[in-house]
Order: C-alpha cells, then sequence, then structure tokens
C-alpha cells in the first residue's frame, strides 16, 4: 500500500474513538433529560391542565408517540442518503427544541390553555386553539424525533467501527454504556422535573427540559472536529427497490449453480461498504436472479444499468433485511403491551398513599424511578458480573447472543404485565372494603410501593430486551442502512402505539358500560385487570412466535478486514484480494464462520 493509504489510516485514528463520548454522551444525557421530563408527566398535563378525559388524553400519548416513532424511518433514510448522521441530528435537535418552546410558552401563558378548575364548577374543556396549539407542539417534536432517534446511537458507534470483528464485545458494551448513561437521564428528569411539574408549576416544569435540549445542541457541535463522520452512500431504499425490481425482470433466467458467476463489483460496492462485504447466501434464492449476468446488461459498454442487474452485495443487503423483519416485529407487539401501562400505571398511583411523610408526598409519575433504576443497576450486573460468568460456559465473549438476550427480555415482560394485573385487583379490594370504590378522588389506604414489582420487572425486562434489540439492529444491518435499520427499532414501537390505540379504544367502547374496563373518571369502578390480564395473553402469544423466529434466523455472513491490521498490501491466493486499510474489494475464497447457523452468536471470518 502507498502513501496514501497510510496517510488515510493515519486521519482515520485521529478521529472518533472515546476522545468523543464526553460530547457525544453529554448530547445523549441532554437530550434523553430533556425528553423524559417532556413526557414523563404529560398524562397529567393533559388532563389537570388541559381538562382532557383519561382515555382522549392517553390516545393522544400513544398516538403523538406513534407519529414520533414514525418519522425516524423518513430521518434514517434522509442519514443514509445525503445528510449523514451528524446533521440529521443536529436540525432534528433544532426542530424538537422548538416543539418544547411552543409547549412551554402554552404553559407559561394564561390565554393559551383553559382556565383552572374551581371546586364548585365544572372544569372548562379546551378550545380548538389549546388543543391546535398542544398537536402543532407535539408535531414539531415529533420532527425532531425523526433526526435524533434513527442516528443517535448508530453516530455513537460508529465512532468505534465496531463492524470488526475483533470489537464485537465492545460492540455490546457500548450498547450498555449508551443505555446506562440515557437511564441516568430518565432518572434525573423523573425525580427532579416532575417533582418541579407538580410543585413549582409547568412553566419550570417544561421550561427546564426545553434549556437542557438547547444545551445538547451546543455540546454536540462543539465535538464536530473530533467525529469520525461517514458519508452517506445514496438511498438505501432505493438500492432494495432496484434489486427487487433486476430480480423481478430476470424472473425467467436461469441461475447459475455456483454463486462465483454471479455479478459482483467492487467499484460499485466501494461506498456502500466500510469494513468489509456481504458474501453470498442460499436463502431468497430468488433475488439472486438479479445478480445473473445476460448477455442483455452490455457490461462491456459502461456502467451497468442497475435496474436490470445488482451485485451479490446489494442482493444480500435485501436479503439481511428481509431475515430481520420477523425478530424485529416482534418488538411491536411488546409495545402493544406496555405503551399505555404508564400512563394507566401512573393514574393508579395517584389513588395511592404516596405519602413518605406527613407533609410529603411522592409524584405519581415519579415511580417511574423504579423502572429506571433497575435499568442501570440491571445493565451494571449484566456487565460486570452476567456476562464474566455466562461466557465461561457458553465461550461467547458478549456473554449470550443478543437473541437470546431479547427472549429473556420478553419472558420477564410477560411476568411484569401479569403482576400488574395482581396489583390492580389489590388496590382495587382495598377500595372497596373502605368504602371508596365510588369517590375517583379518594386515597386508598394501600401504599404507592406495591406498584414498585411491576415497574422494576419491566426495568428487568428493557435492560434485556431493549438493548439486545438496539444491538440487533445495529448489527444485523447493512453498515450503509444503520441510521435506517435503528429507525425501525422506532418504527416498531410506533406501530405498537397505533395498535394499543386502537386496542384500547376497542376496549373502552365495547367492554359495558356499567363496569367498562378503562372508565374516563373514575378508575376505581373500573375494570383495568380484565385489561391487564388481555395484555399478557398477547405477549405470551408474541414470546412463542419470537422463539420460532430467533430459531430459525441466519445471522449475516460478513467478510471483514480490519483496518488496525499493519497495510502490507495484499493478501492473494489466487482467489481473495482483502486490503489492509477497510476498503471494499473483491471477496471470494474468505471462510465465514456462523454465517449460517440459527443463533448461534456471532459471525467471525478468517482468510484462507
Amino acid at each position: 500500500m502507498g502513501d496514501d493509504g497510510r496517510e488515510e489510516n493515519e486521519k482515520k485514528r485521529k478521529v472518533g474513538g472515546l476522545k468523543t463520548m464526553p460530547f457525544i454522551l453529554a448530547n445523549d444525557f441532554c437530550d434523553r433529560f430533556a425528553t423524559t421530563g417532556f413526557n414523563a408527566n404529560m398524562i397529567t398535563y393533559l388532563t389537570e391542565q388541559l381538562h382532557m378525559p383519561l382515555v382522549q388524553a392517553s390516545n393522544t400519548l400513544t398516538n403523538f408517540g406513534g407519529t414520533a416513532c414514525l418519522t425516524p424511518v423518513i430521518g434514517g433514510l434522509i442519514a443514509d442518503s445525503f445528510a449523514g448522521r451528524f446533521w440529521t441530528i443536529t436540525i432534528g435537535s433544532l426542530f424538537y427544541q422548538l416543539g418544547m418552546i411552543s409547549l412551554t410558552l402554552s404553559a407559561v401563558l394564561p390565554a393559551l390553555r383553559p382556565k383552572a378548575c374551581k371546586p364548585t364548577e365544572t372544569c372548562e374543556k379546551p378550545s380548538p386553539l389549546h388543543l391546535w396549539i398542544l398537536y402543532i407542539s407535539l408535531f414539531l417534536t415529533a420532527i425532531g424525533s425523526g433526526g435524533l432517534r434513527p442516528c443517535v446511537v448508530a453516530f455513537g458507534a460508529d465512532q468505534f467501527e465496531m463492524g470488526h470483528s475483533k470489537k464485537s464485545n465492545q460492540s455490546g458494551k457500548y450498547f450498555n454504556w449508551y443505555y446506562f448513561c440515557m437511564g441516568l437521564a430518565a432518572l434525573t428528569a423523573l425525580t427532579v422535573v416532575v417533582y418541579i411539574q407538580d410543585n413549582v408549576g409547568w412553566g419550570w416544569g417544561l421550561g427546564l427540559p426545553a434549556m437542557a435540549m438547547g444545551l445538547s445542541v451546543v455540546v454536540f457541535v462543539i465535538g464536530y472536529p473530533l467525529y469520525r463522520i461517514l458519508k452517506p452512500a445514496g438511498s438505501p431504499f432505493t438500492r432494495l427497490v432496484q434489486v427487487i425490481v433486476a430480480a423481478i425482470r430476470k424472473k425467467n433466467a436461469i441461475r447459475p449453480s455456483d454463486p462465483n458467476l454471479l455479478y459482483q463489483s467492487r467499484e460499485l460496492d466501494d461506498a456502500i461498504c466500510y469494513t468489509g462485504r456481504l458474501v453470498h447466501t442460499d436463502q431468497l434464492k430468488f433475488f439472486d436472479r438479479a445478480a445473473i449476468v445476460t448477455q442483455d446488461d452490455n457490461l462491456q459498454s459502461g456502467p451497468p444499468n442497475l435496474w436490470r442487474i445488482s451485485t451479490v452485495h446489494r442482493v444480500e443487503e435485501l436479503k439481511s433485511i428481509i431475515r430481520m423483519l420477523p425478530i424485529w416485529s416482534t418488538g411491536i407487539l411488546l409495545v402493544t403491551a406496555s405503551s399505555h401501562q404508564n400512563s394507566f400505571a401512573i393514574q393508579q398511583a395517584k389513588t395511592m398513599n404516596r405519602h413518605l411523610s406527613p407533609t410529603f408526598q411522592i409524584p405519581a409519575a415519579t415511580m417511574s424511578i423504579f423502572n429506571v433504576l433497575t435499568v442501570l443497576i440491571g445493565i451494571v450486573i449484566y456487565d460486570r458480573l452476567f456476562v464474566p460468568i455466562i461466557r465461561r460456559f457458553t465461550g461467547n465473549p458478549s456473554g449470550i447472543t443478543y437473541l437470546q438476550r431479547m427472549g429473556i427480555g420478553l419472558a420477564v415482560a410477560v411476568i411484569s404485565t401479569a403482576v400488574s394485573a395482581l396489583v390492580e385487583i389489590k388496590r382495587k379490594k382495598v377500595a372497596v372494603d373502605h368504602g371508596l370504590i365510588d369517590d375517583p378522588h379518594a386515597q386508598i389506604p394501600i401504599s404507592v410501593f406495591w406498584l414498585i414489582p411491576q415497574y422494576s420487572l419491566h426495568g428487568v425486562a428493557d435492560t434485556f430486551m431493549t438493548v439486545g434489540h438496539l444491538e440487533f439492529l445495529y448489527d444485523q444491518a447493512p453498515e450503509s442502512m444503520r441510521s435506517t435499520a435503528s429507525a425501525l427499532f422506532w418504527l416498531a414501537i410506533s406501530a405498537g402505539n397505533y395498535l394499543n390505540t386502537l386496542v384500547v379504544a376497542l376496549i373502552h367502547r365495547y367492554s359495558g358500560k356499567k363496569e367498562n374496563w378503562l372508565p374516563d373518571t373514575n378508575l376505581n369502578e373500573g375494570r383495568l385487570e380484565n385489561y391487564y390480564w388481555f395484555v399478557t395473553v398477547l405477549q405470551v402469544v408474541n414470546l412463542v412466535y419470537y422463539i420460532v423466529c430467533a430459531w430459525f434466523y441466519t445471522y449475516k455472513p460478513l467478510v471483514t478486514v480490519d483496518p488496525d491490521d499493519p497495510p502490507e498490501g495484499t493478501v492473494d491466493n489466487g482467489q481473495v484480494e482483502l486490503v489492509g486499510n477497510g476498503t471494499c474489494k473483491d471477496v471470494v475464497g474468505c471462510h465465514v464462520d456462523g454465517g449460517e447457523g440459527k443463533g448461534n452468536g456471532d459471525v467471525g471470518v478468517e482468510v484462507v
């Protein structure tokens, strides 16, 4: 390799790595502090400040949550196509900031919200103006989420070049650190911001997160010279469609028995693979037709028509995404099962004894800290205790695979929801015993700490499922589509929110008027436990579906090249050409470990 290659390697070593983490994690901390403080107690703001009925307020939040998790798909495509992750994060943060400022103004200016309720009068309903301000504010934050959510995790992971097999264990550690930092920010918001909202005022309660969001933008931009910024490689959606179209156009072509005869081009693929290339797999063979070379392709006369022929790498990109979809879809029902639980749990907490002393009581929304605390403690135990012990038995540097980690999380989520139903039965029994079932504002003499088990179990589920899901999507996605793949995580949450809105609306409408499962005003007269049991059944079905999908899942086969290897030219045995600087080259004779295994661990590579 010449001087240019060595200079390029030296330049790469000067950017990225641990030195970028203070800027990225500080930005993420402020961002999560702002979003958690903004959203954690929003059900209280809508019901007590805007005087919305409980079900309408809950559905408003899940619809907003669904939209905020749908926009990341657009943001991920923009980042991967032309804008890059850095600028997508920056612009998205500014939109989020505008939404937070507008909602803060509605909380500060009396004309922008309904008048306060008087004890002897019916509460004034929100006017169309009040609702428009609310919806515009939430929409702006949803647009901002589209820039932040698909890019933040992937941008941080990019700093470590985690596509290399030698650094596979570093990937798991990064996602654990990232989620720990986010949990710490959420914990701070749930204790500080929620207290301010309940005891000081909503102006400061929403203004403080807005200021934190502004600080996050400044910190993130300051670190620009240190970041390892990958160039966008063109629209991944277009490439996927091109493969599909080319395969359909060649549906009658004869597929060669030797996959090495399929079309490959290092010039075409160089911009979309940074650490190596995907190699051919025998699954989804129909799409291999896109890489069949025919006389009509005229490859000798100029650049190929990508709507007629695609390289093996591009075909395998599509196969990787399709293989991921069944595993990804399990997150939809998980969200469907849990997205309303936070809203309903807050309403449960409001009816329970929250006093720590005669003069101080815990804000209902602050109970979520037990979820966050469990995540923080769980991640430390997982990384420092669980993984070192388990790896002795499994031989896996990460202890267990992320597929196994996700399965454990889904199983714990089932237990969490079942416990929620049992606690609700206990709460209502105490209300009946003390004659408080007809009083929606009465404080039932049962400690709010009865809710700790369901919050903590949900935190354990997050420790396994959520972190594992993020790592799975990042690791198994094609390198040029990682923002888009991260957006799939939020797309699952979006679909789950919308589906749960439909489920709750149907239950509220058809579960009866006398003993409605989810009443608008008096939770004591409802049958919330029946809703929890219904959700538990959904989660069991989802867990069985996941086990089947994980059993048959095939890890993507990736030939990787480590830039830390000495750049001593090329390794050539007549078939293999690997260049030490990580440039994508033609790779034919590499042995790929784990490429065809079923749930058997990370992919490894050795050059033969």
